[in-house]
């Protein structure tokens, strides 16, 4: 659910890059859904690599946004150049005040490029919590999928063939020929 709200906020401000990271992840998710229902560890393994990925996706995006290192959040990395849109937190923040911008300065499909002005919470640390919340939702996806794997491993290694690699089966084969059997009966 919060991938898929994360998805909506993403194409509301055009965020190419972060778009296309959220709809494989959530594909990711519902092949790790898949692999639990129907008992595939394989596809539950995908889903905890994939986790691991998002973490570190998730962590470069908080960096980002909040100007850690040489990354800016003014740049037009996440729009892959393609638009001049910012994070849709950028203008319609919680408590922000709309300016409207000149008649003749707005941009031709509608969507005002000017920042809101007195936000209770800058566009950064919006989408800083976002990302956060991801993170943790990923961890917590991880560890769960590392304990779904080991028990469905564990199931796999328990089943006993009537006699197979259990070392005290409940169906014993005397594997030494008896003279017994040998013997003709004489009547």
């Amino acid at each position: 659910v919060t991938a898929l709200e994360r998805q909506v906020f993403d194409f509301l401000g055009y965020q190419w890059a972060p778009i296309l990271a959220t709809f494989v992840h959530i594909v990711v998710v519902i092949l790790g859904l898949f692999g639990t229902v129907q008992y595939r560890p394989r596809y539950i393994v995908v889903y905890a690599v994939w986790a691991a990925v998002w973490v570190t996706w998730n962590v470069f995006i908080i960096c980002f946004y909040l100007d850690v290192g040489g990354l800016a959040k003014d740049s037009e990395l996440l729009t892959f150049n393609l638009s001049r849109h910012r994070s849709w937190w950028r203008e319609h923040g919680p408590g922000c005040l709309h300016e409207e911008a000149e008649a003749g300065l707005q941009p031709p499909d509608g969507q005002a490029l000017l920042p809101g002005v007195g936000c209770a919470l800058e566009h950064g640390y919006a989408e800083a919590l976002h990302s956060a919340l991801q993170i943790l939702v990923a961890l917590v996806g991880f560890v769960y999928a590392c304990y779904v794997v080991r028990v469905f491993t564990e199931e796999e290694d328990s089943f006993d063939f009537i006699g197979g690699f259990d070392p005290f089966p409940l169906y014993h084969v005397n594997e030494k020929p008896s003279n017994l059997l040998f013997k003709q009966v004489y009547l």
